[in-house]
């Protein structure tokens, strides 16, 4: 079924876990790109059991927690955004700046973005009130959030910064009202997320039935501010774009669920 070739080649992709990818086309990464929310959401149930499991220990289990889903992505999102630091922060045209973006060291811009981000996003995740379930499911939503950056940055009309490479592959590949249908799907996902990680709707303050979907947005939006920029900058996506548009949501949605829950 073609839907499973979509959806090793999102797993494949987005994780370091083993699969079997038997067809690769642009068709196939249209439906990875529009099934990659499934996949943060895996990488957010596995990586949310730290918080989990040392519930008295909240500032441990949210490092534990961002380490672990970095390793499960190889860190490769972490390098895409470090990468599109360094090639913003040359100032250099758009041509210029993609090849800095190639090179495999990392500048200040690049370092200082990493540092910046990590402590920003262990932070947001250890300040979350509510107990080790709340943390749980901020994670989680947070990772929902990354993802969904993907579908949004592959959709129709967005085009690539290069001609070869993944941004190539995947650009302009999803359907806007498959992205529109995902991130429905997306939204409520993390409310239902939400509500059972804060014991339901009567012990729920009233603000914090909508922290989940809200920090969902906030991720989103935040990514396609700088989709935006990426776009005006370089020309389109590339690999390491969307690296960072998916640690810029998942930051993003973290802070947010942070002041709202």
């Amino acid at each position: 079924m073609r839907s499973m070739d979509g959806l090793r080649f999102a797993v494949g992709t987005l994780s370091l876990f083993p699969v079997r990818v038997e067809r690769v086309d642009r068709r196939v990464a249209g439906q990875a790109m529009a099934l990659a929310p499934a996949v943060g959401l895996a990488l957010g149930l596995v990586a949310g059991l730290p918080p989990a499991l040392l519930g008295g220990r909240p500032l441990l289990g949210a490092a534990l927690a961002i380490a672990l889903l970095a390793l499960f992505t190889r860190a490769l999102h972490l390098d895409g955004l470090a990468d599109l630091a360094d090639g913003l922060g040359s100032a250099k045209p758009a041509a210029q700046a993609l090849d800095i973006m190639k090179k495999s060291d990392i500048g200040p811009f690049g370092v200082v973005t990493l540092v910046l981000t990590l402590l920003v996003q262990v932070a947001a995740l250890a300040s979350i009130g509510g107990g080790h379930l709340v943390r749980h499911a901020a994670l989680v939503t947070a990772c929902l959030a990354g993802r969904l950056a993907l579908t949004w940055a592959c959709r129709e009309g967005v085009p690539a910064a290069r001609p070869e490479g993944l941004g190539a592959m995947v650009a302009g590949t999803v359907r806007r009202p498959a992205a529109v249908l995902v991130t429905v799907a997306a939204l409520v996902v993390a409310a239902v997320i939400g509500l059972v990680a804060a014991g339901g709707l009567e012990e729920l303050p009233p603000a914090g039935a909508l922290a989940a979907p809200a920090a969902l947005l906030a991720g989103l939006a935040a990514a396609l501010l700088l989709l935006r920029r990426a776009r005006r900058r370089l020309g389109g996506i590339t690999g390491d774009v969307l690296g960072a548009l998916v640690e810029t949501a998942t930051t993003a949605a973290l802070v947010a669920y942070a002041l709202l829950a």
